[in-house]
């Protein structure tokens, strides 16, 4: 995704993260780096004509590693914030959809037909998740307002400030959108000067590598 030439205003360029090293799981604060091909598939999603003020990460290392690389390579700020980290699985973190399906079919089936009501055992409810989310979009926003900001993160992450901008209930954001690997989004947020509030709208998604 090229940088294009819209009017100055608060941008984010949302990057997920790239394939991660341990293979195909559920993946919420086990802390894998990213692969060979995860390096490769998030290099790709980034462009010399991109223009940014600074890079914002989740802290866990398969997104953190990579911003710190395009922050330096580019002498941009970095910035770490906590609460963009990928929402908790619980009891299926580190465990393949495969194992899951196998051993829990009916939690499993339930938390996708229902993901406000039924979490992950020990997992976090989406409503948390989300609020932690829109509640760490909301600081940032009011920090970097003016900015083009590069925002490095996770698939659970993106849906939910896509569900943010474009009004999503909360039970469809986490299968409203495909988000794979390195896949690439730029949402625009703007305060209305005469009241103060603000308004958010996706410019653009584009879908990297499943």
């Amino acid at each position: 995704m090229a940088d294009s030439a819209e009017q100055p205003g608060t941008f984010f360029d949302l990057i997920r993260h790239g394939e991660p090293e341990g293979g195909r799981k559920y993946r919420g604060l086990i802390d894998d780096p990213l692969s060979d091909q995860g390096w490769q598939q998030m290099q790709a999603q980034v462009f010399e004509s991109d223009q940014w003020d600074a890079v914002l990460t989740s802290p866990l290392k398969r997104c953190a590693d990579f911003a710190a690389s395009v922050a330096e390579a580019r002498g941009l700020p970095l910035l770490e914030e906590p609460d963009l980290r990928e929402m908790s699985f619980g009891d299926w973190d580190g465990h393949s959809p495969e194992a899951i399906a196998r051993e829990t079919p009916e939690a499993l089936q339930a938390f996708w037909r229902d993901p406000v009501h039924c979490p992950p055992p020990g997992g976090e409810n989406i409503s948390v998740f989300y609020r932690r989310v829109e509640g760490a979009m909301m600081h940032w926003r009011e920090q970097l307002e003016g900015q083009r900001t590069l925002l490095v993160c996770h698939g659970g992450v993106i849906r939910m400030i896509l569900g943010m901008v474009m009004a999503t209930p909360l039970e469809h954001a986490m299968g409203a959108v495909s988000v794979p690997f390195a896949c690439r989004s730029r949402i625009r947020m703007d305060r209305i000067a005469e009241t103060s509030e603000w308004l958010s709208c996706l410019i653009a998604h584009q879908p990297g590598n499943p």
